[in-house]
């Protein structure tokens, strides 16, 4: 799925760039008209949403959104597009951040210092077991997933989180045997 530049989303977020792809998802560098921040609007593929259903996303997105913690990246806004006439697309917004994932890192270092690996694992390690005492499991841990700012490790894409508590209809969010994320 591909949105134009200048494509206002929800009518509050004016898409600039695209930012990145996954098999997921699709990322656009995004300004909030309401306050002027840059952010960054992940848009879910069609297909995914067809699978595990709209309403199941921007529920976990929901469940997911109430973790604070400084090395989780915060979710800021969620919603879908759409009529019913006509299809939408569902979203989530969170903040534009400047850096990279560590598998770029990797990438151009092959190798990071001990004590650089040392503090980017305790960092991941602890934004895990903090959501992990919210009931929430990642799922999709990966470099891929894992953005650096500033020296320090972000946790992102919490997005396919399996809320290990029940859903209000007693079920979980996620099938048995269903996968998602990266095989």
């Amino acid at each position: 799925m591909a949105l134009e530049p200048g494509t206002v989303v929800a009518g509050r977020f004016a898409l600039e760039s695209l930012a990145g792809e996954g098999g997921m998802s699709v990322v656009y560098r995004a300004t909030d008209r309401l306050n002027g921040d840059v952010v960054a609007l992940k848009v879910l593929r069609p297909e995914l949403a067809a699978v595990i259903g709209a309403e199941r996303f921007l529920a976990e997105i929901k469940t997911t959104a109430n973790l604070q913690h400084p090395h989780i990246l915060a979710l800021f806004d969620s919603g879908q597009t759409g009529d019913g006439r006509s299809p939408g697309f569902v979203f989530y917004v969170m903040p534009y951040v400047e850096g990279e994932t560590l598998r770029d890192r990797l990438t151009r270092e092959k190798q990071l210092p001990v004590d650089q690996a040392v503090r980017i694992a305790r960092e991941v390690a602890d934004a895990l077991e903090y959501a992990h005492r919210h009931a929430v499991v990642h799922r999709d841990i990966k470099p891929e997933n894992i953005l650096l700012h500033d020296g320090h490790a972000l946790v992102a894409d919490f997005g396919i989180a399996l809320a290990a508590a029940h859903s209000e209809g007693g079920s979980r969010m996620t099938e048995t045997g269903m996968s998602l994320g990266t095989p």
